[in-house]
């Protein structure tokens, strides 16, 4: 309908068209115009009619692209549709010729095979379940001996490659007793790798064995050398290693003490313990570049000096339990040169201060003018003498 409305639209346009041709004025043709057009338009609004007939047209014309669209697909498929019953046709011809040949081919089998008909060929058959089985064998095997044939080309490419390497140039018969030899060989190998492996399992425990012996060993090994260092400290049979270890440990103590005492008269000479001999004594001079000097090696003086640091000492360790007030010193003084005599006099006066009673023996007249408190002794014929001196009585006598 739409498509009619627009074709008489068009008619309308080229009859006013021609119409228009025939007028002579301008003013004419406006008249005509605008009496046309109360005729065609009557009472409606003329913008509105426009648009409306603007929107008729435009979906007139999307009406005939579709339409059009829908032909040309339609003339796509009638075509392929054309191609597919020619194919089917040539099919259908070829196929006819071959179904005639067959059916030609099938009753000259049956006469060739002794059977008279379709039906008698049908009832020999087998079963059509056996039939599939033997299919998919015939398949199956089929499908081997197209492995098999593929396996065979490579093995036969294979050799003939080998072949072409010419590796030697030795007979069949004497390769293969070579290679009974080799395989011989390899028994005897691998009997003789299986021995050692053996060997080597049994050489893997006793190391396992050997290494838990040595772990004790060395235990009691350590435990021997902690035994053994403390016999060579203070072990042996009678007794006298520990007894000096005992003697030795004492012996540090008063060397201690006597050096502090030492220190008071000289300030040359320390005490050493011998670091070999537990009970000897050795010297070490500072004068000297610190040389150390036996006990032996000293001069009257020096080991005078040394006796009394060592007495000194000596009496103060023995302070520590019991109580000692007395030290008498017999001699010694006669050997001393003046500075080490006064070093010697000013430590007994500070033992003296400290409550100490101290006696000396001695004929040095040095000493008898520094001390005042005196016990003289005096000889007389027939080996007698007399003590004079304080807290001594004159009718009193003593023998030497």
């Amino acid at each position: 309908q739409a498509k009619k409305k627009t074709t008489h639209q068009n008619s309308k346009k080229k009859h006013r068209h021609e119409q228009n041709k025939n007028q002579n004025t301008p003013e004419q043709q406006q008249k005509k115009r605008r009496h046309e057009r109360q005729e065609g338009l009557g009472e409606k609004n003329p913008a509105q009619e426009k648009i409306r007939l603007e929107e008729g047209i435009s979906a007139s014309e999307t009406a005939l692209t579709t339409a059009r669209q829908n032909a040309a697909d339609t003339q796509e498929q009638l075509r392929i549709l054309q191609n597919n019953i020619t194919e089917l046709e040539t099919n259908i011809r070829k196929r006819t010729s071959r179904c005639t040949d067959l059916s030609t081919q099938f009753i000259q089998n049956l006469t060739k095979h002794d059977f008279r008909d379709e039906e008698t060929y049908r009832t020999a058959l087998l079963p059509q379940e056996e039939r599939e089985q033997l299919t998919k064998a015939l398949h199956q095997q089929q499908e081997r001996q197209t492995t098999i044939l593929a396996q065979l080309k490579d093995k036969t490419q294979l050799l003939q490659d080998e072949r072409q390497k010419k590796l030697t140039e030795e007979t069949p018969e004497k390769l293969h007793t070579l290679l009974e030899t080799c395989q011989q060989q390899q028994k005897e190998c691998q009997q003789s790798i299986g021995a050692l492996r053996q060997q080597l399992e049994t050489n893997q425990q006793q190391k396992h064995i050997r290494a838990a012996h040595i772990n004790k060993i060395e235990a009691h090994e350590r435990e021997y050398k902690r035994w053994k260092q403390l016999h060579d400290l203070i072990g042996s049979s009678d007794g006298k290693k520990y007894r000096n270890f005992a003697q030795g440990l004492t012996f540090e103590v008063m060397i201690a003490h006597a050096n502090r005492q030492l220190q008071k008269m000289t300030d040359r000479y320390i005490l050493l313990h011998d670091t070999i001999q537990a009970l000897e004594l050795n010297v070490l001079d500072k004068y000297q570049a610190d040389e150390i000097r036996p006990t032996r090696n000293l001069s009257g003086g020096e080991s005078f000096i040394v006796s009394l640091a060592l007495a000194l000492g000596l009496s103060q360790m023995a302070s520590q339990n019991v109580r000692v007030d007395s030290l008498f010193l017999d001699e010694g003084f006669g050997s001393l040169d003046e500075e080490a005599l006064d070093s010697a006099l000013e430590t007994l006066a500070s033992l003296h201060q400290d409550g100490k009673l101290i006696g000396l023996i001695s004929h040095v007249p040095a000493i008898q003018e520094r001390i005042s408190t005196q016990i003289r002794v005096i000889p007389h014929s027939g080996g007698k003498s007399r003590l004079s001196g304080s807290g001594c009585k004159a009718c009193e006598e003593s023998t030497s």
